[in-house]
């Protein structure tokens, strides 16, 4: 705990940059407890170990007149989610790049308080402060380099795409389960302040959070919408979805509706009250 507690001491001094000023805004492998749970005590600390060594060595790497620029400070994120939030060939580190700043927030949050479980993020993040946070989120909101290319994507049957593409512009009103554009925008790219777009994701990622909502290791602020959806959906339909919404066509603009864009169908905490109807 002292290793931390120096890494947030050293984020409030210019003169000692370059260390916790680095952790990244993170969205990890659903998998991530169960895989964390295989690992034996000595590869659990050399993975925080090697975390905290890639956040620390950019001490020797940031020069004294860009300590205060949040890309010099975020160049530890990059070997999971890609120099500017634009992601990478892993399919479970999510690109971060242009999604609402509210939505990156809110997620770092629940890394720090344990809604979201992902060990070395849990232990990484525990010591900062709100408006550090902040910084991180508006930083990779801001950022804007071109959505991966989805041409690649693994083919599945079609049967399997009708019922994605039925869950994702219709729902199913017999289950409960609202239409995935209710929320996510017709567009699919969201809508600030909390909403994240859906495209330009992997499926093996969009499967992870969705097993995460369905199973408790992710979480959000109450009333937690985003779990009482997946509640409802089976593992049949969490393929489905996952499956479908990786091989859409991506956007000419990527950029998520302004808030207010349209009304949700119901309360979500992660969006102001006022938003839902």
């Amino acid at each position: 705990m002292m290793i931390s507690r120096r890494l947030i001491q050293g984020s409030q001094s210019p003169r000692q940059c370059g260390r916790s000023d680095e952790v990244c805004a993170s969205g990890h492998r659903g998998y991530g407890i169960k895989a964390w749970g295989r690992l034996t005590m000595m590869s659990k600390r050399a993975h925080i170990i090697g975390l905290l060594i890639g956040v620390g060595c950019m001490a020797g790497v940031v020069r004294a007149q860009d300590v205060m620029d949040m890309s010099a400070r975020v160049q530890a994120c990059a070997p999971c989610h890609g120099a500017n939030g634009e992601g990478t060939k892993d399919p479970y580190f999510p690109r971060l790049a242009g999604k609402p700043s509210g939505y990156l927030y809110n997620q770092l949050l629940a890394f720090r308080s344990g809604r979201r479980h992902y060990p070395p993020m849990n232990y990484l993040l525990h010591y900062l402060p709100d408006s550090y946070l902040r910084q991180i989120a508006d930083h990779f909101a801001a950022q804007q380099p071109p959505l991966p290319d989805n041409s690649a994507a693994p083919a599945v049957s079609e049967a399997l795409l009708q019922r994605g593409e039925q869950i994702v512009t219709g729902g199913d009103t017999d289950r409960g389960v609202p239409a995935c554009v209710s929320c996510h925008g017709l567009s699919l790219t969201g809508q600030e302040p909390g909403i994240p777009g859906l495209l330009g994701l992997k499926a093996a990622y969009l499967s992870a959070q969705l097993g995460g909502w369905r199973y408790g290791t992710r979480t959000a602020i109450a009333p937690d919408c985003m779990q009482i959806v997946a509640g409802h959906l089976t593992e049949d339909d969490v393929r489905a979805v996952s499956d479908f919404l990786a091989g859409r066509p991506l956007p000419a603009n990527p950029a998520p509706s302004p808030a207010g864009s349209f009304a949700l169908p119901f309360a979500c905490g992660s969006q102001p009250s006022e938003a839902a109807r």
